[in-house]
């Protein structure tokens, strides 16, 4: 919708307006409102001049305080009103200015996405973002200056002028005479920099690309160890652009340099000629005053205009390089003007197709082929065969270079993008996962076709049935639920607090004696053999960062407590005998992590912990320093006498420590209730998931099959509290993160599945949709296509595993551009051709 409003707005593509029409769009009246500001700005920055000419002249002169008074008023009011027109100038000048970088922006960003895909696969990220970002902020403060900047000094230097001629014509000429010479010398300068600011354009835009192009690579970059050659062509790029920049510099500081030189000359001037005049009785001692008064208030009327004229040529130069670059032909219209889009009658005619690049590599060669409505075809054949540039000629984003490939009988170039998008939906093999949530993702597709507000809050918008019905046609359901369990709820959602207790309690009631063997349950009363020490004593979720797991030993409040429940000597006591147990076994054995399971020591630590043994050895717990009682405290606090065999809890240790539970939950609630929140059986853990709220234990086993058959118990209890449905709404709200960077390339693949799912096209294009997944994930999803999808839409399906291809209606065998054999699965296999071979070679 917005690039048919961009459209509507201005006929001419973006990229082909020029710079002076950005000025007026949008800002007629912010710029009516400057040119009536600016004569009387004008008009105000001249009095001052006046009013020294008649303080020293009359004033002071004449010893009259009065008029001393009364001009130094008038003065300062002047002053005063200059300055506050000056703010409101700049002001409107930024408003005008960000407005126009903004729509700036927006429209070349609208035109970007319309372009063709060989245009993308030429062009880094880096450019343009670089382009988007940083190359337009110039030009948009030139067009918010455009009307201001000049027409305010102009003005004011013309006004100062016409005032000093008055005064004295030939010391008014002489104030002037400089600059005639600046508009000739400036100029030539400035082509000098317009020169270098065009290599500093494109060799920014070189750097941004290598960057893109090193981070995205930085799995090869460092698995083979290229860390000399990406830096090298990084440090050329630098390099160049530095000596480009200094260069740029030097001119830009000489056009100031002369143009300060010029100014300076300006008081020379005064005091040679006006020195001479004042001498001989002709100028008067205010006039003179006057005239070195306008030559330092020229300074910044010049200077304005100096650096507008380096904005706009930078401006310009940066404007259209940019445009320029994005100057590329759209192949297809978005919208038709005259017509909605059609609704297509899905049948395909593909006659004598071919695509050659721009280097006469032809990558389909005279393809014809023809697809009834509701058909399934397979295109299969070797890497580089044209399978999927078949696939994607169909879907508009290659656009073929001969023949013809019908929809409807409707040329597939002629059509526009909404037709497309209408009647076709497509899965790439690597599909592209924004960052936001499940849930946008999966509408995203939808949403395209009909609209944001129809979509998202009006009568288009689908039923919650609906998403559970793709995602558990695509396989992701699953997914999503355990997202959804694994949500730590925050306190806006009270309502779903109270049933989430109950389904607790009825946990428990339900599958407490199924799942005792691999669940401990919390419960004050007993000691939890797999929590460790440390989360047995607080029984509960540390809030206060004092009182987590790490920071407990430098906890001055939990010391004291150790200390009062008779802990510290026991505790100090356990993590000597870790330690020696430790280090006794392992020293002599390879360090390697699944040696360490048995200890709470982290095979990182080692070496600390047997530095440490050694210190101690032969001495007593009173006997050793602070820091070595630190690091054995903590050690203990970590032992946990389910997972870690390396020591036994004695039978007293473990009562001090359920007797310890209590004191210090009494302690805790009177220095601050809010610190811990302690497992109730009435209470709902707001820093911990939703599994474990319900669950309310520790899972004590690692064995997978144990972990399912626990899962397998809370879908039951979901769906036996009519909270599943619930629960997948709470887990479409999972943020994928950047680029789906949270999910698995198999789970982003099914996402894309899904997304295509709902929106339901009457044709379907699969370009290798499944090849991340597993061969059974594979497999239900080629069910659920030939079962729900067969006749209902048009599927084209890049295949790569050929033991699934058999449901097909038909088969087509691609081989260097060309399609060599079509048919039934069968059909192929009887003849025994190529698809035979390679079914064989598969197999």
């Amino acid at each position: 919708m917005a690039l048919k409003k961009e459209k509507d707005k201005s006929k001419i593509p973006v990229v082909k307006r020029s710079l002076a029409s950005w000025i007026l769009e949008g800002n007629v009246k912010l710029q009516i409102l400057l040119l009536t500001i600016i004569p009387l700005t004008v008009a105000i920055r001249v009095v001052p001049l006046e009013m020294q000419k008649r303080i020293v002249n009359e004033a002071i002169n004449l010893r009259k305080l009065d008029l001393l008074g009364i001009y130094c008023g008038i003065y300062l009011a002047a002053v005063v009103s200059a300055s506050i027109f000056k703010l409101i100038i700049n002001i409107i000048q930024t408003k005008i200015s960000q407005k126009v970088t903004a729509q700036m922006r927006k429209q070349l960003y609208h035109h970007i996405l319309t372009m063709p895909l060989n245009f993308f696969r030429n062009t880094q990220p880096g450019t343009v973002v670089n382009s988007l970002i940083n190359e337009l902020t110039i030009p948009g403060n030139f067009v918010g200056m455009a009307v201001a900047v000049p027409l305010t000094n102009i003005v004011t230097l013309l006004a100062f002028a016409g005032y000093l001629i008055v005064l004295n014509p030939i010391l008014g000429i002489v104030s002037f005479s400089i600059y005639p010479v600046m508009l000739y010398v400036i100029p030539l300068l400035q082509k000098f920099v317009n020169r270098d600011n065009k290599k500093r354009v494109n060799t920014s835009r070189k750097l941004s690309s290598r960057i893109v192009e090193s981070v995205s690579g930085i799995h090869e970059v460092q698995a083979n160890g290229a860390f000399e050659i990406e830096n090298n062509k990084y440090d050329n790029i630098v390099d160049s652009l530095m000596k480009i920049r200094i260069k740029w510099s030097i001119y830009k500081f000489s056009i100031k340099v002369v143009s300060n030189f010029f100014i300076n000359m300006g008081p020379f001037l005064i005091f040679i000629i006006g020195g001479y005049l004042a001498i001989k009785g002709q100028l008067g001692l205010g006039t003179l005053v006057a005239f070195l008064s306008a030559q330092e208030k020229l300074y910044d009327p010049w200077k304005e205009l100096i650096e507008f004229y380096q904005v706009y040529q930078d401006g310009s130069v940066n404007y259209y390089k940019t445009m320029n670059y994005f100057d590329v032909e759209i192949e297809n219209e978005l919208t038709s003007k005259d017509r909605e889009p059609y609704e297509l009658d899905v049948s395909i005619n593909v006659e004598n197709m071919s695509l050659e690049t721009k280097e006469g590599v032809k990558l389909l060669d005279d393809v014809s082929l023809k697809i009834a409505p509701g058909e399934h075809i397979a295109l299969v054949g070797f890497s580089g065969s044209g399978k999927s540039s078949l696939a994607l000629c169909l879907a508009q984003l290659y656009k073929y270079t001969s023949g013809h490939a019908t929809i409807d009988n409707v040329e597939i170039s002629d059509l526009t993008k909404a037709d497309i998008t209408k009647n076709v939906g497509l899965v790439s093999q690597s599909p592209f996962i924004f960052d936001g949530t499940i849930k946008e993702n999966l509408m995203y597709s939808y949403t395209a076709l009909h609209g944001e507000t129809c979509s998202l809050n009006g009568e288009c918008k689908p039923e919650l049935d609906g998403l559970v019905h793709v995602l558990q046609q695509s396989g992701l359901f699953v997914d999503v639920l355990r997202f959804g369990l694994n949500t730590i709820v925050d306190n806006t959602a009270e309502e779903f607090i109270p049933v989430i207790i109950k389904m607790r309690e009825n946990f428990q009631k339900e599958f407490g004696d199924t799942v005792g063997e691999w669940v401990e349950f919390f419960d004050e009363k007993q000691f939890f053999s797999y929590a460790n020490i440390a989360d047995n004593i607080i029984f509960g979720a540390s809030v206060a960062e004092e009182f987590k797991n790490h920071k407990l030993v430098k906890s001055a409040f939990f010391l004291e407590f150790i200390d009062d429940a008779d802990l510290t000597r026991p505790l100090l006591a356990l993590g000597k005998e870790i330690a020696d147990q430790t280090v006794d076994i392992l020293k002599n054995v390879s360090h390697d992590k699944m040696f360490f399971e048995q200890s709470p020591i982290k095979l990182e630590e080692f070496e600390k912990y047997e530095t440490i043994v050694t210190q101690i050895k032969n001495k007593n717990l009173h006997q050793i320093n602070k820091q070595q009682k630190t690091d054995l405290l903590e050690l203990a606090l970590r032992f946990s006498p389910g997972k870690h065999r390396i020591a036994i809890l004695p039978e007293f240790m473990i009562n001090l420590i359920l007797e310890g539970r209590y004191m210090f939950r009494e302690r805790i609630m009177q220095k601050d209730p809010h610190a811990v929140a302690f497992f109730r059986n009435d209470q709902y853990i707001h820093s911990q998931t939703i599994f474990n709220n319900i669950l309310f234990g520790i899972v004590k086993t690692t064995n997978p099959g144990a972990r399912e058959k626990i899962n397998q118990f809370m879908v039951a209890l979901l769906i036996g509290e009519d909270f599943l449905e619930k629960m997948i709404e709470i887990g479409m709200n999972f943020e994928v993160g950047t680029k789906g960077n949270n999910l698995s390339g198999g789970q982003q693949q099914k996402l894309a599945i899904s997304r295509i799912f709902l929106k339901s096209p009457p044709i379907m294009i699969l370009d290798e949709a499944t090849s991340a997944l597993d061969n059974i994930s594979q497999k239900r999803i080629q069910n659920v296509l030939s079962r729900h999808w067969k006749g209902k839409s048009t599927l084209i399906a890049v295949v790569h595993r050929l033991d699934i291809v058999k449901e097909y209606d038909k088969v087509a065998f691609l081989k260097a551009g060309k399609i060599v054999e079509m048919g039934t699965y069968d059909e192929l296999m009887d003849r025994k051709g190529y698809f035979y071979g390679l079914v064989n070679e598969q197999k």
